[in-house]
C-alpha cells in the first residue's frame, strides 16, 4: 500500500511574515522591541554614563559644601591681625578674604598706616566684586590715599562722589571731602558745586548737614563788576 504524503491541519493558514522596520504594520511594541534590539548597548552605556556624572555631581557638590563649612569655620576663627593675613594667603581668590582684605583695612586705618590700609582696601574691592562692602572698601581705598595726602586722592573721590550706582551716603561723603579739599585750595565755585551734590544726595543725613555748614563759611561770589565805558564812545 502506497504511503500518502502528510497533510496540513484544518484551518491552520496562517503566514509567517517577518517583522523588521519594511513591515509598514509595526505596532509601538514591535517598534520599540525592535530599537531595543539595536541599541540596547549603546542606551545602556548613556544610562550608565549620566549615572556616573550624577553621582560624581552629588559626590563632588558634598565635598565641596563640606569644605565651604570648613573654610567658613576657619574666617570665623581669625580673630587677630596675623591669622587675618594667614587667612589671605591661603586663599587669595575666595570672597571672604576680600572680607578679611576689609578688617586688615580697617585696622590700619584706625592706627594710622595709611599705605597699608589703601593695600587692604583695594584688595577688598577686587575679592568682593557686587557685594554692597565692595563700594565702602572703594571709600576707604579713597581716603587712604587723602589721608596720605596722595595726588591721587582727588580723582579717586571724584570717581566715587559721580557714581550714581553707588549709595547716595557714600557719594555723599566723597563729595564733603572734595567739598573741603577745594575750599583749602581756595576754589570757592568748586567747594559750593560739591556741597550741593553732598546735600542733592543726603539733604537731612550727617554729610548734608555738614556741607550746609561748610557752605556757610565760604565767602560769597564777587559782585558783578560793572560794565566799563567804551572809550570809543
Amino acid at each position: 500500500m502506497a504511503e500518502t504524503a502528510p497533510t496540513t491541519p484544518a484551518g491552520d493558514d496562517r503566514n509567517l511574515i517577518k517583522i523588521d522596520d519594511n513591515y509598514l504594520a509595526l505596532s509601538f511594541e514591535d517598534r520599540l522591541a525592535i530599537f531595543w534590539e539595536k541599541n540596547s548597548r549603546a542606551v545602556l552605556t548613556v544610562l550608565a554614563v549620566l549615572i556616573l556624572a550624577i553621582v560624581g555631581k552629588g559626590a563632588f557638590d558634598y565635598f565641596a559644601a563640606q569644605r565651604n563649612k570648613a573654610i567658613i569655620a576657619e574666617y570665623a576663627a581669625a580673630t587677630g591681625t596675623a591669622q587675618l593675613q594667614a587667612f589671605t594667603a591661603t586663599y587669595p581668590t575666595l570672597p571672604l578674604s576680600g572680607l578679611a582684605h576689609l578688617r586688615l583695612a580697617d585696622e590700619s586705618y584706625a592706627a594710622g598706616d595709611y599705605s597699608a590700609a589703601h593695600t587692604d582696601y583695594t584688595a577688598a574691592v577686587k575679592l568682593l566684586a557686587a557685594d554692597p562692602l565692595a563700594s565702602r572698601a572703594r571709600l576707604g581705598s579713597a581716603m587712604s590715599l587723602l589721608q596720605a595726602k596722595d595726588a591721587t586722592a582727588s580723582s579717586a573721590l571724584q570717581a566715587i562722589a559721580n557714581d550714581t550706582k553707588l549709595p547716595r551716603a557714600l557719594r555723599a561723603e566723597s563729595a564733603f571731602h572734595l567739598a573741603e579739599l577745594s575750599r583749602d585750595a581756595g576754589q570757592t565755585a568748586e567747594a559750593t558745586r560739591w556741597t550741593d551734590l553732598v546735600i542733592s544726595n543726603e539733604a537731612t543725613g550727617f554729610w548734608g548737614q555738614r556741607a550746609a555748614q561748610l557752605r556757610d563759611t565760604l565767602p560769597l561770589p564777587a559782585a558783578n563788576a560793572a560794565p566799563t565805558t567804551d572809550p570809543a564812545k
